[in-house]
């Protein structure tokens, strides 16, 4: 096939691509983003069969064989994970990733010592550092990330797992990583350098991502997603793979982008999530003496006559709410407030849940206007005109303690001010901390109601009081 034809396609691959990326930034163009990249891999992999040219028997069998067992798993998991599990699911595939650059950074160097093809790339200092650099961030990558899908399933502890002296143990390994990535280079006939890299890789990504608390699970997964960009481009210069490398560039550079946005949201840099282990935060302070005789429980009728008397209304998802899977009675409530002409916005802070995104993904799973979710910024000096604001299963996002104590673990945080508005309604199970361990004072102040009760269960009470009123 004539080369200039397959460049071209790879071209209207990356550009698909870019624009996908482009879609893929706001809510409301999000699936045609989604749709347009899926199109622009199509392309990819057809310019793929066609620059290698004829392909044998068996090696058909097996590309069909791996794109059929592909779409089966694919298919199955759109059917059944929830969107719940989506941060879960993310971090997997991140992993997947990770996994899939490293076994052909790995396949690309045994094949070329097994069949004495291609030799001269041994010599060539961009195969070979790329194919370390593959190794080591691959490997990273696909054992943080199995890391990062057990602690947002619970299979691992969700809190920080620190040790004496785990920063050296952590640089020491890093640096073992390094050097063996430099035999690897320069001694590329020694398959085995290469392997030892890929183990190190692995033991680092594990003891990078368990001493990361679950609250900062957004920032690690838009960091993970960076890395398998980076070691998808690394692998695309060993293939020598023009499409690869823009396509993993894209990756790496937009989580990168993602990461430095939840750190601000955060008010932390990233050495301080990586390092200084929030999620496993403890609190010397009694939860119990804070708010002990101090909260004021409410009811769903209490809640449907403050909202029927009320002109605005901010609803505060957040992880609570996703566990809940309540969102579609989040959507109920919203229907029932808006045919009352109450105006109704959904105040969404970007570190909300588990992953970059999460609310707004719920969110529009169950309908709910883009034009109704503000972000933070945007909202925040409005709340003093608010009426009601219903939380629903957020803590630290509206914890006030982020302002007004320097000891906290979420200290400097931005936080959303729902504590301005005339009446906050905070749906909770318990009085329970988030995952920063720390107590929220905004539960005992006075213009706030505790509903205790299962998020999604106590929204559909509240709807249904409010047809009785």
């Amino acid at each position: 096939m004539d080369k200039a034809f397959i460049n071209v396609l790879y071209l209207i691959s990356s550009i698909l691509f870019i624009v996908g990326l482009k879609l893929l930034s706001h809510p409301k163009t999000a699936v045609r983003g989604n749709f347009t990249g899926a199109v622009g891999m199509f392309l990819a992999v057809v310019g793929v069969f066609l620059e290698y040219g004829k392909i044998g028997q068996e090696d058909i069998i097996w590309i069909a064989s791996g794109i059929l067992l592909g779409t089966v798993i694919g298919t199955y998991i759109a059917l059944k994970v929830e969107m719940t599990g989506m941060p879960q699911l993310v971090a997997l595939l991140n992993g997947f990733g990770g996994l899939a650059s490293f076994l052909v950074g790995g396949n690309s160097l045994m094949e070329i010592l097994e069949t004495g093809k291609n030799t001269e790339f041994l010599s060539n200092y961009q195969f070979t550092i790329s194919t370390a650099a593959t190794g080591i961030i691959g490997a990273v990558t696909f054992t943080g990330s199995v890391i990062a899908f057990g602690k947002l399933q619970g299979l691992v502890s969700e809190k920080s797992v620190r040790y004496f002296g785990d920063q050296i143990v952590k640089i020491l390994l890093f640096a073992v990583s390094l050097y063996l990535g430099y035999l690897n280079v320069t001694q590329p006939t020694v398959i085995a350098w290469y392997w030892y890299v890929v183990i190190a890789g692995s033991i680092l990504g594990i003891l990078l991502v368990m001493p990361i608390g679950g609250a900062d699970m957004p920032v690690v997964i838009a960091l993970l997603n960076s890395y398998s960009g980076i070691a998808a481009s690394a692998t695309g210069f060993v293939l020598g793979n023009n499409v690869l490398i823009i396509a993993g560039s894209l990756v790496g550079a937009s989580g990168i982008i993602l990461t430095q946005i939840m750190c601000k949201a955060m008010n932390r840099s990233l050495p301080n999530v990586l390092f200084g282990g929030l999620g496993g935060a403890t609190t010397t302070t009694d939860s119990g003496d804070i708010y002990s005789g101090k909260t004021k429980s409410t009811s769903a009728e209490e809640v449907a006559m403050l909202l029927d008397m009320a002109q605005r209304v901010v609803i505060v998802p957040g992880y609570g709410m996703a566990v809940a899977q309540a969102q579609h009675a989040v959507r109920d409530l919203y229907n029932q407030l808006t045919d009352r002409n109450i105006e109704v916005e959904f105040a969404i802070h970007p570190v909300a849940g588990r992953m970059p995104g999460h609310m707004n993904v719920l969110l529009a799973e169950a309908d709910i206007p883009y034009d109704k979710m503000k972000e933070m910024d945007e909202i925040n000096p409005t709340f003093d005109t608010v009426d009601v604001v219903i939380i629903n299963g957020a803590n630290d996002v509206v914890n006030p303690l982020a302002k007004t104590d320097p000891g906290s673990p979420i200290a400097g945080m931005p936080i959303l001010d729902v504590e301005k508005a005339k009446t906050i309604i905070v749906i909770k199970r318990s009085l329970s901390p988030g995952f920063a361990g720390v107590p929220n004072p905004l539960f005992i102040q006075d213009n706030c109601l505790m509903y205790f009760q299962d998020g999604k269960k106590a929204t559909q009470e509240i709807v249904t009081a409010l047809k009785d009123t």
